[in-house]
């Protein structure tokens, strides 16, 4: 099915099953607020809320969740201080103790080069979800999962729960080892309007977003919004366009005074040149601007014969440092139907129904093959699709001073993935081929993967209150998920081998138990624990080159991670003055070092367990609001993980035991000062990272650095037809600062090619507009 059908299908099917709601429950109803105990009724848990008494211009506030251990909520506002378009995982980084961002371009939406932490654990080990649909694994090249930033349009997410213990047992996730991230979206607004914002900055960056408030419809109280942005900027470094544009609908029918059904649906395209790997090697002798050759076809022309530009013989291996291009092309359709309804005062039923389809295009030209043209290069590409079509059920019930839980989750996930090759032209014979496609002639297909995965989670919990500033929270979750699948097709010719393996995995886990408690006292003061035991089910790679991941072999050779999550802490608020304080321990078993081997364009992962791994941390934040509108952000981190044993990998052995975690820094120091008077707001916020290792046995690391940007905001008001009129204006590393940001895999020892220069210091304006 074409991607136009696809997304024509998936948006006239939304339409008409939500169209029909109205007419199930067609009784008149008031469309004003539902008032007291059945309004609140529709937040997905009841939490015990430690109110911050002073402005939102930081807006990251702390409350006890007793089922989610410490969790952040970060605002509207919030992601309002930084770049419209500016991904909020940037956001979070910026802004909370524990998270860890980077990436190689300034609004952090090159899923290519990202890197996202939470306490040592990667994006790929989170639980994530988008108004209840479970993300999955979001990572690039998923196959499970989707991006926050390809699900919806930054500008529509109304606010996100963060939880850095041990995650949530209602958060459905098969990949949750700890750390929850919970997305939602703005609700249609009650008046017809709407609002437009134009962005323009560095690099020819032209971002544009606009969203119309239907307003109340009818006497039922329907209402929605649709949504649109695209951003066109061109890369900083090198040549090509990354292109982004994605449109969002949603639609929110109450039923009655008792519920509400809220039907969305998100498309995303990405069509985006990448910048190119770099090695600590190719940094020092060529330094960070190298990048692919594109436009210039005869320069890597001649490379793949080996006549390299000047420089690049000091290099051991200048071909793995000589390609012309390299892009990815991504169509992203996402559906949901949420429906929240009150049974009786007590009794309380939520109900997510969602559909997720991806597709995408992956390429690299590839200096190792030739073309039938006879060209010494050809082009590769990865052509992958993802179907995954899901249910969640919960219920939620309160009795005395209990509040208990229960809730299921199936998914289907099918996914596939084939590597083709595509012929380049002999140089001055025709016009080569680029990251822009079409792929519609491959002259070879090296081998194609094809799984299909279910899984099935089940999770009861009681949140009980003891007293009434002491809380207990309890509960387990149970999870099986199957994998199978493998090779569909195999050419020995390009892969090297007679068969690619085929088989099952299995991943069970019947009692993953979650238990905290907290306890409030002195009135501004909080003590609170928090235990999770969370597992994570075996994932199959994308990566390979040839070497397809040995489904076989690896319930033998490997087990499933499994995390013991231990967090106590302590929280003070008051109007001038926050302080809290977390500290962790973290009991990592069965880590899965993932090593990298090979070339860009034939990279091999290798999984190996590297046994147990000890987490060690420590979280620190003071926030101070000495005067109106000032408010004053300060926070330490600290984190201590180790490998468990040594690893041998091909004959050798390395000397892992005791070694830090690659790709997660030791140290991390972030401020943020924010200044309000009146309709103006200044934000300068500045983050340190310590050096990161990129090598399991830490004999190569890459420098750490300050990174800081600064914004500033001025609100224009009572002007005719308008409700506000803002303007902003953003500097993205603001003291120009030279680094290493994201990190795309990792060695057993020595240098690797998978580094990402961060971009250096870029200027965006916006104008924002409310109607």
């Amino acid at each position: 099915m074409s991607a136009r059908r696809k997304f024509l299908y998936a948006f006239v099917s939304s339409l008409a099953v939500l169209a029909a709601l109205p007419a199930a429950h067609g009784a008149p109803v008031s469309v004003r607020k539902p008032k007291g105990k059945v309004a609140a009724s529709h937040a997905p848990k009841p939490r015990v809320h430690a109110v911050v008494a002073a402005s939102e211009s930081l807006a990251v506030t702390a409350n006890r969740n007793t089922s989610h251990g410490m969790e952040q909520t970060i605002t509207r506002k919030a992601l309002e201080t930084f770049v419209p378009g500016t991904s909020v995982l940037q956001v979070l980084s910026a802004t909370t103790p524990g998270v860890s961002f980077a990436s190689d371009d300034p609004f952090g939406l090159d899923t290519w080069a990202n890197t996202f932490y939470i306490r040592g654990y990667t994006q790929s080990q989170l639980g994530i979800t988008l108004d209840g649909i479970p993300l999955g694994d979001g990572q690039f090249i998923n196959a499970s999962g989707l991006d926050i930033n390809q699900a919806v349009i930054q500008d529509n997410i109304g606010h996100v729960n963060m939880s850095q213990g041990g995650g949530a047992l209602d958060v459905m996730s098969i990949t949750n080892l700890g750390g929850a991230l919970q997305y939602y979206t703005l609700d249609p607004r009650d008046r017809m309007g709407g609002d437009v914002s134009q962005t323009f900055g560095s690099n020819g960056t032209y971002r544009t977003f606009a969203r119309f408030e239907s307003g109340v419809l009818n006497r039922t109280g329907t209402k929605f919004s649709a949504a649109y942005a695209r951003t066109d900027a061109g890369k900083w470094k090198g040549a090509g366009d990354q292109f982004e544009q994605q449109a969002n609908f949603k639609v929110v029918q109450p039923l009655g005074t008792r519920g509400k059904v809220s039907g969305y649906f998100n498309y995303s395209e990405f069509d985006q040149y990448n910048y190119s790997d770099l090695s600590l090697e190719i940094i020092h002798k060529l330094g960070q601007r190298v990048d692919y050759y594109y436009p210039d076809y005869a320069t890597a022309y001649k490379a793949a014969l080996g006549q390299f530009p000047a420089g690049y013989d000091r290099l051991s291996d200048p071909e793995d440092a000589s390609y012309y291009d390299g892009a990815q092309l991504q169509r992203n359709y996402l559906t949901g139907i949420t429906t929240q309804y009150d049974l009786t005062d007590r009794l309380h039923f939520t109900n997510v129904l969602y559909d997720h389809q991806s597709g995408g295009d992956y390429e690299w030209t590839n200096p190792y093959v030739t073309s039938p043209s006879g060209a010494p290069m050809i082009q590769q590409v990865g052509h992958t699709a993802v179907t995954r079509l899901g249910a969640t059920a919960a219920l939620q019930y309160e009795i005395g001073n209990h509040t208990l839980h229960s809730g299921v989750w199936y998914e289907h996930v099918g996914y596939s993935w084939a590597q083709r090759y595509y012929s380049q032209p002999v140089l001055g014979q025709g016009a080569p081929r680029s990251g822009t496609g079409p792929y519609d002639d491959p002259f070879a297909t090296a081998y194609a993967m094809q799984f299909n995965t279910n899984t099935f989670q089940y999770y009861l919990e009681d949140s009980y209150r003891i007293l009434q500033n002491l809380r207990a929270h309890a509960g387990f979750k149970s999870m099986l998920t199957t994998t199978a699948g493998g090779a569909s097709y195999n050419n020995p010719t390009y892969t090297g081998q007679d068969t690619l393996p085929n088989g099952s995995l299995t991943t069970a886990g019947a009692f993953l138990p979650h238990v905290s408690l907290n306890w409030t006292f002195l009135g501004r003061n909080e003590l609170f624990f928090d235990f999770a035991k969370n597992l994570r089910a075996y994932t199959y790679n994308t990566w390979q080159s040839g070497n397809a991941w040995g489904v076989n072999e690896m319930p033998t050779n490997l087990k499933p991670e499994t995390s013991y999550n231990y967090e106590v802490g302590y929280r003070y608020n008051a109007k001038r003055l926050t302080v809290l304080v977390n500290l962790y321990h973290i009991d990592y078993r069965n880590r899965l070092a993932t090593i990298t081997v090979g070339s860009l364009v034939n990279a091999h992962n290798t999984y190996i367990n590297v046994g147990n791994m000890d987490m060690w941390g420590a979280d620190a934040g003071v926030t101070v609001r000495p005067l109106p509108g000032l408010e004053v952000f300060n926070s330490f981190s600290y984190n201590k993980s180790t490998y468990g044993r040594d690893v041998t990998s091909d004959g050798v052995t390395y000397p892992v035991a005791g070694k830090l975690e690659a790709g997660y820094p030791q140290w991390m120091y972030k401020a943020n000062a924010s200044y309000a008077f009146g309709d103006a707001r200044l934000n300068f916020n500045v983050n340190y990272m310590s050096k990161r290792y990129i090598s399991y046995v830490n004999d190569a690391a890459v420098s750490g650095y300050w990174l800081a940007t600064l914004s500033a905001n001025y609100r224009f008001r009572h002007i005719p037809h308008l409700e506000t009129l803002e303007f902003n204006l953003g500097v993205y590393n603001l003291f120009n600062q030279q680094y290493v940001g994201g990190i795309g895999g990792y060695s057993m020892s020595g240098d690797t090619q998978q580094l990402f220069a961060g971009a250096p210091r870029q200027i965006f304006g916006s104008l924002h507009a409310r109607f």
